[in-house]
C-alpha cells in the first residue's frame, strides 16, 4: 500500500505487496505529484489503457491519440477547462486545444464514440500536428520524474528532453527497472517501450491504479474549475439511470390536473427539462425543471435559455406549483415524493418552498439563488440558445 500524500489529502494506492520486493512503487506513486498541466493525468490513464491491451510498446502518436480521446467527453459535454484559462479567456491547454480543433474539423458529436473520434484524429492528423507536438515536449519523461534521482546517479530534472530521456534508458534496470522506456524514433514516432513487471503490476491492479488516476485527475479539474458542479461526473458519458425524473413528471401533472400550466417557450403541451442544463448542475432539482414543448427539449439541448426573455415566465410557473403544494393534500402529496431525488438543495427546502411566501419573495429567493448557477455556467463555456 501506498499513501500517496498531495495537498495534505491522502489516497491510498493499493498494490499487492508482494510487487514491493521488484518495483519502486513509491516511485510509481509519485507520477502523478505537482502538475503543471493535467497532461500527467491523461497520459498516464492512457499507457494505463493501452497495456490493458496486452500492449508491449507505443508511439507518442498512439498514446496522445488515446489521451484525446478520453478528455473528449468532458471538454466538448460538460465545458471542463482541463487547465483553466488565462486572464483575457484564453485556452491554455494543448490537449484541449487539440480536443476543440479536431470538433471544429469533424463536426462530430460531444458523446461520439471512442472509436468515432480515433478515425477522425487520423483524418485530420496533419491539421492536429502542433498540439500533439506540444504534449510531447515535456510530459513523456516529466511523468517518470518520480523515479529520478532515487539512485546512485542524479540529473538536474531542467535538463533536456534529450538528456532527461538518456538519463531514465541508463538508469533503467540498475537498481529497478523503470515503467517504460524511450526508442531512438523521432517525433510523434518516437515510442516507449513498457517494462514486462510493470505490464504484469499494472494489469494485476487495474483498477486500483485507474481509481487513483481519476482521483487524482478530479481533484486537478476541480481546482481549475472552481465553479463546476458535481466534476467527478464529467470524465465520461454517464448512465441514464443517474436521470430522476419520475416524482416530478407525476408532480407536474397533478398540478395540470388542477390549472392552466404552459410550456415557458411556446405555450404548447409540455415535457420536463431544465432551465439551466443538466450537464453542468448535474442534478434533477426541482428548482431547475420546467414545463417545456418536447419538441424543443432537442433544440434546446444543452444550452441556456434567455435568462431576461424567459426566467420570469419559468418562475411564475414554479410559483403556480408551489401554491398549489401549500393548498392541495394531493399535490403535497405529490411533492413529498420528490424529497429523495429532486430536493436536495438546503436553500430550496428551506426558503423556496416554505409556506408563506409572497410572489415577489418566490421570485426574489429563486433567482437569487439561480442567477449565480446561470452566470457560472455562462462563464464555463455554455452557449444561449435563441428561440
Amino acid at each position: 500500500m501506498v499513501k500517496y500524500d498531495s495537498q495534505k489529502i491522502d489516497y491510498q494506492l493499493h498494490i499487492d505487496s508482494g510487487y514491493y520486493n521488484t518495483l519502486d512503487i513509491e516511485g510509481f506513486s509519485r507520477m502523478m505529484k505537482d502538475p503543471s498541466y493535467c497532461y500527467k493525468f491523461y497520459w498516464l490513464e492512457a499507457i494505463v489503457q493501452l497495456i490493458s491491451e496486452d500492449r508491449k510498446e507505443a508511439s507518442y502518436d498512439e498514446i496522445i491519440n488515446e489521451m484525446i480521446s478520453n478528455a473528449w467527453y468532458s471538454v466538448l459535454e460538460f465545458h471542463v477547462h482541463l487547465s483553466g484559462i488565462w486572464g483575457d479567456g484564453e485556452i491554455k491547454d494543448s490537449l484541449e486545444k487539440a480536443v476543440l480543433k479536431l470538433h471544429k474539423l469533424s463536426d462530430l458529436s460531444s458523446n461520439a464514440s471512442k472509436v468515432e473520434i480515433k478515425n477522425k484524429i487520423v483524418e485530420y492528423n496533419k491539421e492536429l500536428h502542433g498540439e500533439k507536438m506540444t504534449l510531447t515536449q515535456n510530459v513523456p519523461y516529466k511523468a517518470l520524474s518520480g523515479f529520478a534521482n532515487r539512485y546512485s546517479e542524479r540529473i538536474d530534472l531542467n535538463s533536456s528532453a534529450g538528456r532527461m530521456m538518456a538519463y531514465y534508458n541508463r538508469i533503467n534496470g540498475i537498481e529497478s527497472p523503470l515503467p517504460y522506456t524511450f526508442g531512438e524514433q523521432k517525433g510523434l514516432e518516437r515510442k516507449i517501450i513498457f517494462h514486462e513487471s510493470w505490464i504484469k503490476m499494472i494489469q494485476d491492479n487495474m483498477v486500483a491504479i485507474l481509481g487513483w488516476i481519476q482521483y487524482e485527475k478530479v481533484r486537478w479539474l476541480q481546482n481549475n474549475n472552481p465553479e463546476v458542479p458535481g466534476l467527478v461526473y464529467k470524465l465520461a458519458p454517464l448512465d441514464d439511470k443517474m436521470r430522476k425524473l419520475g416524482h416530478v413528471r407525476k408532480l407536474w401533472e397533478g398540478v395540470l390536473d388542477m390549472t392552466s400550466i404552459v410550456d415557458v417557450f411556446k405555450n404548447e403541451p409540455y415535457d420536463v427539462d431544465h432551465f439551466i442544463p443538466w450537464s453542468f448542475v448535474m442534478n434533477d432539482e426541482l428548482w431547475n425543471l420546467m414545463p417545456m414543448d418536447s419538441s424543443l427539449n432537442s433544440s434546446k439541448s444543452n444550452r441556456l435559455p434567455q435568462w431576461d426573455k424567459f426566467f420570469m415566465r419559468f418562475a411564475l410557473n414554479q410559483y403556480t406549483m408551489y401554491e398549489l403544494v401549500h393548498e392541495k393534500a394531493g399535490i403535497r402529496k405529490l411533492y413529498e415524493s420528490c424529497y429523495r431525488d429532486n430536493l436536495h438543495s438546503i436553500w430550496a427546502s428551506q426558503e423556496l418552498y416554505r409556506k408563506g411566501n409572497s410572489r415577489e419573495e418566490f421570485y426574489g429567493i429563486l433567482e437569487r439563488n439561480m442567477r449565480p448557477v446561470y452566470d457560472s455556467s455562462r462563464r464555463q463555456g455554455y452557449e444561449v440558445w435563441i428561440l
